[in-house]
């Protein structure tokens, strides 16, 4: 259970910035549209890495409502990512977004990563929502294309995050904590158990970050302010993660030329 509240966020006077970032399987919308977007706003994030996005008819309309529902306003991904999105606040400056569709394995569902490189005062950073596979091989695979793609954004810099399928302990997911921060594992704070919301018994949700982001504090967000039990239990099948981070400004930005 969450015993502290979580950092505000901030834009420091270094250009430094502290962000809430949230990543959540919303299961394609099919339970309690109203509980989810409670939910959403009760965290206040800037970043939300969406799992299992609406993808079929009107998938646009669905997602841009809860997000307007929820404050925030869609960044990237849904459908042409293959079910992974990216929703920020106005806080964030956008640079450029890219949906990224990954093989196809005949028989398995497709996959893709919704990312961007944004901007908040003088921090930059990339942003990665993903929903790996779960046949465990291609799993495997997709986490080295993951860290494939983190180094690809070009920032210093990246928040990576989404649904695993996988328990720390299994080797697609030691692959991303060995290349990465995994957040909860270095902060922790909430609740560990983001499977399932009615029985939480496994963390396969998860947050990294690239090891210049100093992370604050993360977890499933049990007793946070406007969290309730009933809405997690109703807003969708898995529990969030709800991340405090703390990113430097780049180098250039706090130098003024770029």
């Amino acid at each position: 259970m969450a015993t502290s509240l979580l950092p505000d966020s901030l834009t420091a006077p270094d250009g430094s910035a502290v962000l809430r970032v949230l990543s959540y399987n919303i299961r394609s919308m099919r339970d309690d549209t109203t509980a989810l977007a409670r939910v959403i706003t009760a965290c206040d994030p800037d970043l939300v890495l969406i799992q299992e996005a609406p993808r079929f008819f009107r998938w646009r309309k669905k997602l841009a409502r809860l997000a307007a529902a929820s404050g925030q306003v869609i960044l990237s991904g849904g459908a042409t990512a293959a079910g992974p999105a990216l929703l920020c606040s106005l806080r964030a400056t956008v640079e450029r977004t890219e949906d990224v569709l990954l093989p196809l394995t005949p028989g398995l569902h497709r996959r893709g990563f919704a990312t961007a490189v944004v901007r908040f005062g003088g921090a930059r950073l990339g942003v990665l929502s993903c929903h790996l596979s779960l046949q465990k091989d291609e799993r495997y695979e997709q986490a080295g294309m993951l860290l494939d793609r983190v180094a690809a954004l070009g920032t210093e810099h990246v928040i990576a995050g989404g649904d695993l399928n996988e328990r720390p302990g299994g080797r697609t997911f030691r692959r991303l904590a060995d290349g990465l921060q995994d957040c909860w594992a270095t902060a922790p704070w909430g609740g560990e158990y983001t499977s399932t919301p009615v029985d939480p018994h496994q963390r396969i949700d998860a947050i990294f970050a690239t090891k210049g982001i100093e992370v604050l504090g993360c977890g499933v967000p049990h007793g946070h302010p406007g969290v309730t039990q009933t809405d997690l239990r109703a807003a969708t099948d898995h529990l969030p993660v709800l991340a405090a981070l703390k990113v430097p400004a780049s180098w250039t930005t706090a130098q003024g030329l770029s």
